[in-house]
């Protein structure tokens, strides 16, 4: 009979931290139990400005509920979620989340937008510029009043990620961004994500294609049955000695394109 696995293990992380900016959140100790299944188990993880965090791990490993933790959307059942605020205005750092399958109105794109932006408070007098920016920004102006579900998957996905940036939020946290999209949209998608990236927005993603996390990702972390095993820069994740699961993971794993 196999040994029970522990809880906590010893979790491989490097010291580039000490390149990127101040913490905006940190899970210390978090568990999240769903009914009767462990889902995560004692996390220990900084996030920080300017880091492009990917994680991987197979199916069922907790990518999402850490990214639904993380956002706040799911609390802690053990441990603790601290946000810290932004040095420079002294609140809480703005949010947003783009899920795989993005959810959106039968309304026009325009108006898909106008309402995400009234939701979050925006005042009237600053929403028509925000969508038009934002729109411009993923390609989608000339289709402004089409309706969003009539787009195609991959325009669907622009448009989610337009919402998202017109929030201009300090994290964005994507859900599998490409899962459902052919290559060519995947690229368009992949090229906005780093996009957002460059314009000082923090950006924490679960991926399946290890050739997505290297090219976007400062940072890969790998998830099993809901423990963080390692946490590396992605130099070193796809460079170095890994821990044996992540190791054997990527041996398996032949999605890099």
């Amino acid at each position: 009979m196999n040994a029970p696995l522990p809880t906590r293990l010893a979790v491989a992380t490097s010291d580039s931290a000490a390149c990127l900016g101040e913490p905006l959140i940190s899970l210390q100790g978090a568990s999240v139990r769903l009914g009767d299944v462990l889902a995560l188990s004692g996390i220990d993880l900084t996030l920080r400005r300017g880091q492009r965090l990917a994680l991987i791990g197979p199916n069922g490993s907790g990518k999402t509920t850490l990214l639904r933790l993380l956002h706040g959307l799911q609390p802690c059942s053990a441990g603790q979620r601290l946000v810290h605020p932004l040095p420079e205005t002294g609140h809480a750092p703005r949010m947003a989340m783009l899920f795989q399958r993005p959810f959106l109105l039968q309304l026009s794109v325009r108006r898909n937008l106008r309402l995400a932006l009234w939701l979050a408070g925006v005042p009237a007098p600053e929403r028509a510029a925000r969508v038009d920016a934002a729109l411009a920004r993923v390609g989608l102006l000339a289709v402004a009043q089409r309706p969003a579900t009539a787009l195609s998957g991959g325009q669907q996905q622009r448009l989610a990620l337009a919402r998202a940036w017109a929030l201009q939020p300090d994290i964005l946290f994507l859900d599998e961004p490409t899962a459902s999209l052919d290559p060519g949209a995947r690229r368009e998608v992949e090229a906005l994500v780093d996009d957002l990236a460059g314009q000082h927005t923090t950006v924490v993603m679960s991926t399946h294609h290890l050739g997505q996390a290297r090219r976007l990702a400062t940072h890969v972390a790998y998830l099993e049955a809901g423990r963080l095993l390692a946490l590396e820069s992605s130099e070193r994740f796809f460079n170095a000695a890994l821990p044996p699961p992540a190791a054997a993971f990527l041996r398996g794993e032949h999605l890099w394109l």
